[in-house]
């Protein structure tokens, strides 16, 4: 049996997949496999994959149903393995990235999700805009709690999911990822690590964050654009009130809670004028909150089924 198994979960992103697979491919120091999940792409991911299925450890699953969260779940499902990594199809992996997982879970019985840093790779002949904030920063991978490990209490400092891992266990007693939740073709849906990382914390699980299980991501020029950052806030709202369904925390009260946020940014983000990357970061805060309310209260018109 396999220590651990890499699984990258892949939707037509042909153009960075092959540097992701390679960086798996030249893991050391421990007995892995890897999976790469075709969600029904329409590129050439299945070509890119196919030049390297010479390599014993990978393995190539095909699966039609649109969903981060359902191909998730199909890659879980095509490993024996008693850990799962979750690497994202634009990011490379450290050498040692899966070694520090393996590392870390077998030390410690009761840890359930573990992820580490993530640094940016920008695209060629392009700066950071002046505009991008650390927190939108943080919309793009970027996750860093430090240079050493951390022992998460709160659920907003969840690792990554470009970087994510989990033992088997907890995955399969909680039923696997949300498939409501995680993004879904061009629908930006996210919260679903956030989610998973609540439930292991309330029954008792650990989750950490290792610095040296190190990853990098690839940001693609679309996503430096302001529009992207709105549409992504947006549906992060979208998200966030189906999330506060999950946990019965529904009704006329979100119309309070969002209505307070929406306000408190848009004062923030003009507050703010003089300084371009905070003004917007609360613009792109406030925005998110519209995409909430309306979620909100489309379940408050919603008839409840007796």
């Amino acid at each position: 049996m396999y220590d651990i198994a890499a699984i990258i979960c892949t939707h037509n992103r042909d153009r960075y997949l092959g540097d992701a697979i390679d960086s798996l491919l030249a893991q050391e120091g421990t007995n892995y496999e890897i999976l790469v999940v075709d969600n029904g792409s329409t590129d050439t991911t299945k070509q890119v994959v196919e030049s390297r299925l010479s390599h014993p450890r990978l393995k190539y699953v095909y699966e039609p149903i649109l969903g981060l969260s359902v191909a998730r779940n199909t890659g879980a499902k095509e490993t024996t393995a008693p850990i799962l990594a979750y690497l994202d199809d634009d990011a490379i992996a450290s050498p040692q990235w899966l070694r520090v997982l393996v590392d870390a879970y077998q030390n410690q019985e009761k840890l359930a999700i573990a992820g580490g840093k993530v640094t940016l790779i920008w695209p060629e002949e392009i700066s950071p805009p002046q505009w991008i904030s650390e927190d939108l920063a943080g919309g793009l991978g970027a996750y860093d709690l430090g240079d050493k490990m951390v022992s998460i209490t709160n659920p907003q400092l969840t690792p990554r999911g470009l970087n994510y891992s989990l033992r088997r266990s907890f995955l399969e007693k909680i039923g696997g990822f949300d498939v409501n939740l995680g993004r879904v073709g061009k629908k930006l849906l996210s919260n679903e690590e956030l989610f998973v990382t609540e439930l292991a914390l309330t029954q008792g699980w650990e989750v950490a964050y290792l610095p040296d299980a190190l990853v990098a991501h690839n940001v693609s020029p679309e996503r430096l654009k302001p529009g992207w950052f709105l549409r992504r806030s947006w549906w992060q709202g979208v998200s966030e009130c189906y999330r506060e369904e999950i946990a019965g925390r529904t009704g006329i009260v979100q119309l309070g809670r969002g209505g307070e946020r929406l306000i408190r940014g848009l004062y923030k983000s003009l507050k703010y004028m003089t300084n371009p990357a905070l003004s917007f970061d609360n613009l792109v805060y406030a925005y998110g909150q519209i995409g909430y309310l309306k979620e909100a209260i489309q379940l408050l018109l919603t008839p409840k089924n007796n």
